[in-house]
């Protein structure tokens, strides 16, 4: 591999290649603000009273730490992406399939942002007519243009999203705070008399399972992220408050708007105090810090397959998510989250390898494998509880299926 992959596609991180923490903590930052977190939001707001949304968060989100900072500390530790990551616990055949998964639902979930930014500028700002059967041509210039400006940040790596991330989190976070803070005031009645008011019908184990799900699959990303921290304890630190931190804003920003402007994001709220620039502005950036990450992750997963450079397939991703984004947006939302469940059972196998071959991955002698047939089985049985069984957490049990199936391979193979 040449030098000139400041990537690392194929390869550990080397020291040269660190960044700074700050720049790690912006990167994970801007990777939890996820505009379909306020989604989740309205549902929690609509279902708990302020005490449980709290709880319902706190339980969620150290659940989603607990994940996603184990894999952050791994990212950090070994070098390695999600897909090199796969290859050693996986088989380099094996890595095939949860390479394709992240691909998929992260391409996926790119032209669900794109769209998520073009419908409502089209609505607010040129007074357009979209419904799920008709799209104006400006609504498709739109999509375009967000497509373009999002795949050329992925395209330039690490670096570029870095930069967005610099520019996006401050203004996402002091914009949307304020906004959520002039709504609460407006409002007849305080955050917690709000919250109080319609049916509570929802529980706080089923809130939190809201919570987990919400990120899990975007979460399972994270070492091709942190790989770049300067030691595994930066990325895990970086990681676990990035995530607290992040999905926190967002279930708030959706939250509060729905209560008391009735839409699910802080664009609404936005708009309903008459700040329409600064609403675009925020949509724009909230929706590109997500949306670069998850092309990024893609074109890495696509480059592992099919053995072209990231950039090529980052292109190519961008190309298929800005083609089908309006399509996704209205028909493909549900089948996003139902794959949400498939990612989890990939993510704890990566943890469990790791840890249970760490000298190993140190020293690089990792046995190399085809394919490993235990740990796939482990993904598919998984990802099949996961969406099948309703008790619980359904990422959690995908996980706990999916590690009994890795470790009596492991067993077996011994």
């Amino acid at each position: 591999m040449k030098k000139t992959d400041v990537d690392y596609t194929d390869r550990a991180v080397d020291r040269a290649g660190r960044k700074s923490n700050l720049s790690m903590f912006m990167v994970m930052l801007g990777f939890t603000f996820f505009s379909a977190s306020m989604w989740v939001g309205q549902q929690l707001a609509a279902g708990l009273d302020w005490w449980g949304f709290v709880w319902a968060l706190l339980l969620g989100g150290l659940i989603l730490a607990a994940y996603t900072g184990s894999l952050g500390f791994i990212g950090a530790e070994s070098g390695l992406s999600l897909d090199m990551l796969a290859r050693r616990s996986f088989g380099t055949k094996g890595s095939y399939l949860p390479s394709a998964m992240i691909s998929f639902t992260q391409i996926g979930w790119f032209g669900v942002g794109l769209a998520m930014f073009a419908i409502p500028v089209a609505k607010e700002l040129m007074g357009l007519d979209v419904t799920p059967d008709h799209m104006p041509w400006q609504g498709y210039l739109l999509v375009a243009i967000a497509g373009v400006l999002m795949t050329a940040s992925a395209y330039y790596g690490i670096k570029s999203l870095t930069i967005i991330s610099y520019i996006a989190v401050p203004a996402v976070a002091i914009l949307g705070t304020v906004a959520m803070i002039l709504a609460v005031k407006r409002g007849d009645m305080g955050l917690v008399e709000q919250f109080a008011q319609g049916t509570k019908d929802l529980g706080i184990i089923a809130g939190a399972g809201l919570v987990v799900g919400s990120f899990v699959s975007g979460g399972t990303a994270t070492p091709n992220f942190t790989r770049f921290a300067k030691n595994a304890r930066v990325g895990l630190w970086t990681t676990v408050i990035a995530f607290f931190i992040g999905n926190s804003l967002m279930f708030l920003f959706g939250a509060v708007s729905s209560i008391y402007v009735g839409g699910n994001d802080i664009f609404e709220v936005m708009l309903n105090l008459n700040l329409f620039y600064l609403a675009v502005l925020v949509l724009g950036l909230n929706i590109w810090t997500t949306n670069d990450n998850a092309l990024y992750s893609g074109g890495l997963g696509l480059s592992n397959i099919f053995g072209f450079s990231k950039k090529t397939m980052v292109i190519i991703s961008g190309i298929i998510g800005t083609l089908a984004a309006v399509w996704l947006y209205w028909n493909f939302c549900g089948w996003l989250n139902v794959l949400n469940c498939t990612l989890p059972p990939v993510g704890i196998i990566l943890i469990l390898h790791y840890f249970m071959n760490r000298k190993a991955y140190a020293d690089g002698t990792v046995p190399e494998k085809t394919v490993n047939w235990w740990a796939v089985a482990g993904v598919v049985i998984g990802a099949v509880v996961a969406n099948l069984v309703k008790w619980g957490f359904p990422a959690i049990n995908g996980m706990v299926v999916a590690a009994i199936c890795f470790l009596i391979g492991q067993k077996v193979q011994k």
